[in-house]
């Protein structure tokens, strides 16, 4: 069973993929492509303006990020280890940060504060 949460922001708000990847490596979070829109990508590849879905590898796991009309959701599986949730959090703050969006009700420092992602990412 998966779990998923969902970043809320205006689709011409999406940020880049390389600005996303660039704002979690900062703090020491690396992520590989590993699939755009169910098809296998190398590592260093990058998803065209219209992707629907990006498969993530980080170090214990993988992460799915959903386009959807009001934002992007990230999904998990439930099983998944401390180590994983923090990648899962730190992604979704990213989102909400660069899109200035929300994860659920919060703000991005909100949810930065309440999920613990890492202090050493730059606040709004």
């Amino acid at each position: 069973m998966g779990m998923d949460q969902k970043v809320v922001f205006a689709r011409e708000r999406t940020p880049s993929w390389t600005a996303l990847v660039e704002l979690l490596a900062s703090a020491n979070l690396a992520m590989q492509l590993r699939m755009i829109d169910g098809e296998l990508s190398f590592p260093e590849e990058q998803p065209g303006e219209n992707w629907r879905e990006l498969r993530v590898s980080v170090k214990n796991g993988m992460i799915t990020l959903r386009r959807e009309t009001d934002g992007i959701s990230l999904v998990i599986w439930g099983n998944a280890d401390v180590e994983l949730l923090r990648a899962w959090n730190a992604l979704a703050w990213g989102l909400a940060h660069l899109s200035g969006g929300t994860v659920g009700t919060q703000t991005a420092e909100e949810f930065r504060r309440s999920a613990g992602v890492a202090a050493n990412l730059p606040s709004e």
